[in-house]
């Protein structure tokens, strides 16, 4: 590796990707952290800054240096070579020893710049290397799978001598490895785990706040029986590896019950696995834990409290919908009511509730269903999913003769709620009679607190919501750390619009009005858009405009 003397603030000058201005007040929070004995590299604070993205840095030092790029994930990664290094000295120098051979060690480096430890592991190894430029993120991601082997290392090397002795997947060490993946998915808050066979290895994901992590990458040769095993405790076909499969079980940690929703799907290398994680705790959340605001949330009490008509809730998968309208049933039941719901599937339990789950296979549908229980004398009824015409005209009906019918749609907003149904051949007429309001949610990371600076947000970032920012308002994100994963963020918070239909939005259904003129009408009456809502919650500190922008459609905004 040629070393050359490069002063990076300089050259991001000289590339019209940095002022001066910037490089100085960079220059001066770095000097201000070592007074307080804290070292930030110029590269580090220049992107917690927001002057400049990590990949902006790499590139042009890739250039400069001659060092090609490295996706990891592609990389056969040597788990055993990696633990023969201090994890500790890996991290902090954001440096990858990941693979060996004879002549060559093979190093990934997110500060080329950094000579002093490439020639550290040279000289543990006693090799010559072969420097490559790999993201932050990624190298962080990689040590962490470290730490996790290092972790896992007895259990693997248990299941080994298991396979080897020809044992069944009733040994032990299969089972407290499957408990060891989902206990730490769960301690993690994963909502998902999948399980994804590559071509040298196989790795286990979790969805987190809603995007996923990786969590753990291991050898192909413990991938056969994992899967076999979590197929077993689903009652599915362990020998079927052709068909997509369904399945579930039960287990029980830190005296917790969860519930496990598999499912299967043949893939290049093997088997896609997905287990859908469900603490049965977690919908017994009030309305007012939903992070919904306040001004919102008495706008959804009021929808919910009417004795009859439709209430729709909208958003895409995984916004929260089922979430919201478990804690609606869970505001207004009571032993005076009688609720019926019908779900494709029953997620979670809910007492003083009659839950029906559909079945297709028996010709049990959602639409079919509606009109048998209205014989059930219910005075609430949620749906699902209203996702076809006969379910739409069947739920119509129901809040026409006297049922209050929550359910749910896939629409962008809440006004396109109006356009949908009658996309779905209900009449304008019988939408207006029988809507009472839409609810449009998100669901938006929040800014993790244990790593929360202040920052920059991009030129392009703040163009796209010139509109609608606050004056005077100061920026925050998460700089990534332990607690958050190395995302910057932590937990989620809700995002919401809601449409009230009220005499004059009704009339204008009626007549056929456009989406324009509706939502004239409604912020006559305090509607609040979905943008609106989120500035308020940039405003507040507790979510970033990235990610206002990765959840909010610009189209829509």
């Amino acid at each position: 590796m040629i070393r050359k003397k490069i002063r990076l603030g300089e050259l991001l000058i000289n590339e019209g990707i940095l002022t001066q201005e910037q490089l100085n007040k960079a220059l001066e929070e770095q000097k201000r952290l070592k007074s307080i004995t804290q070292y930030k590299k110029l590269g580090e604070l220049l992107v917690d800054l927001g002057f400049v993205d990590e990949k902006t840095i790499l590139q042009l030092l890739s250039k400069q240096l001659e060092i090609d790029f490295i996706d990891l994930y592609a990389q056969k990664i040597d788990y055993d070579l990696l633990t023969s290094f201090p994890i500790s000295m890996l991290e902090e120098n954001l440096v990858l020893p990941f693979r060996m051979d004879e002549n060559l060690i093979y190093v990934a480096t997110a500060d080329p710049l950094n000579y002093d430890i490439i020639d550290t592991i040279k000289r543990l190894v006693n090799k010559d290397a072969k420097i490559y430029l790999a993201f932050s993120r990624d190298i962080l991601a990689v040590i962490e799978n470290v730490k996790r082997y290092q972790k896992a290392k007895e259990l693997i090397k248990k299941i080994k001598n298991d396979l080897n002795e020809t044992v069944t997947l009733t040994s032990g060490a299969i089972d407290d490895f499957v408990d060891f993946i989902l206990k730490d998915s769960i301690k993690k808050r994963c909502t998902d785990v999948h399980i994804e066979p590559q071509k040298y290895n196989f790795l286990i994901r979790g969805r987190i706040d809603g995007v996923l992590n990786e969590l753990f990458s291991f050898n192909d040769d413990i991938y056969a029986p994992l899967v076999s095993k979590i197929k077993l405790l689903s009652n599915m076909d362990i020998s079927e590896k052709r068909k997509p499969q369904d399945g579930r079980f039960t287990k029980d940690y830190d005296n917790k019950s969860y519930d496990f929703r598999v499912s299967t799907a043949p893939v290049l290398h093997g088997e896609s696995v997905v287990l859908r994680i469900l603490d049965q705790q977690k919908i017994l959340l009030k309305m007012n834990e939903l992070g919904m605001s306040e001004y919102n949330l008495k706008r959804l009490e009021f929808l919910i409290k009417s004795p009859y008509g439709i209430v729709f809730v909208t958003g895409p998968t995984g916004s929260g919908k089922t979430t919201t309208l478990y804690a609606a049933l869970n505001e207004v039941k009571g032993p005076e009511k009688k609720i019926i719901t019908i779900e494709d599937p029953i997620e979670y339990e809910l007492s003083l509730v009659q839950q029906i789950p559909v079945n297709y296979k028996i010709g049990l549908t959602f639409a079919g269903v509606i009109k048998n229980i209205l014989r059930q004398d219910p005075d609430i009824i949620m749906i699902g999913e209203i996702r076809d015409t006969d379910t739409l005209s069947s739920a119509i009906q129901a809040s026409l003769t006297g049922h209050l019918v929550l359910g749910t749609l896939h629409t962008n907003d809440s006004i396109s709620t109006i356009t949908r149904l009658i996309q779905m051949g209900a009449e304008a007429y019988m939408v207006s009679d029988s809507m009472l309001g839409a609810v449009a949610q998100r669901l938006i990371r929040k800014i993790c607190p244990h790593c929360k600076i202040e920052y920059h947000p991009k030129k392009e970032e703040l163009e796209l919501l010139k509109d609608y920012l606050p004056e005077g308002i100061t920026f925050y994100k998460g700089a990534g750390c332990k607690y958050c994963n190395f995302t910057g963020y932590y937990g989620r918070e809700m995002i919401s619009e809601i449409l009230i239909v009220n005499s004059e939005i009704s009339k204008l259904i009626n007549e056929g009005k456009d989406r324009e003129t509706i939502l004239q009408e409604a912020k006559k009456t305090g509607f609040i858009t979905m943008i609106e809502d989120a500035m308020n919650k940039l405003k507040a500190g507790i979510t970033t405009v990235e990610e206002i922008l990765r959840v909010v459609k610009v189209d829509n905004i």
